[in-house]
């Protein structure tokens, strides 16, 4: 059985937040961890700059529904909270872009079942420039790994093949493992086999 939502093409508006080395308090404040559910996160992502700009995107109205959030580089930097990629799925996040990614939380997020795509920085400027008006449709496919612009420009991008696959069948790492069962099964009967072999032959 799943356990977390398989992630195959993702069609969306981009919502932009053109800011660098953005750390997972940012994304999550420390105040708001006072759950060990993953339920409820995501009313307060990027609650400080929520609540201190009202021009921020997540406070207008056109970007309501965006599942694809644009950013700079350095995403996620910062403690190792896995609360940060929660509260981003918590509030419809399904894909995040950006120039480069925080090693730690690169690693929590696709176990989570949130794609982090790195793109060339160019490309990224041209995004983050042009999403400003809320209706830059982007649309993200995992499976041949290519981001798709709307002036249909196509442009390719590196993904974990482990994952990757992962992330296509919605399986955690604890349901990889058991999808495999049959052939683990194997090997423990040949073990076994091979064992009783030496045994009698000793």
């Amino acid at each position: 059985m799943s356990l977390i939502p398989k992630v195959t093409t993702v069609k969306s508006k981009a919502m932009p937040v053109p800011m660098k080395d953005v750390d997972t308090d940012l994304i999550i404040p420390a105040q708001f961890l006072t759950s060990i559910s993953k339920d409820g996160y995501g009313a307060n992502l990027f609650r400080r700059l929520r609540d201190n700009d009202p021009n921020f995107p997540m406070n207008r109205k056109e970007f309501d529904g965006a599942t694809i959030l644009v950013t700079d580089s350095n995403f996620g930097c910062g403690s190792s909270r896995e609360h940060a990629v929660w509260a981003l799925t918590g509030a419809g996040f399904r894909v995040v872009i950006a120039k480069s990614f925080s090693d730690i939380f690169y690693n929590n997020s696709a176990k989570n079942a949130l794609l982090l795509v790195v793109l060339e920085d160019k490309v990224v400027d041209q995004i983050l420039q042009s999403a400003t008006n809320a209706d830059y449709e982007i649309t993200v496919d995992l499976e041949s790994q290519t981001v798709t612009l709307p002036d249909g420009s196509s442009h390719k991008f590196e993904y974990d093949q482990f994952r990757k696959h992962c992330m296509l069948n919605g399986l955690d790492d604890i349901e990889y493992i058991r999808s495999h069962n049959s052939d683990i099964e194997e090997f423990r009967k040949r073990q076994e086999q091979q064992r009783f072999m030496s045994t009698r032959g000793a």
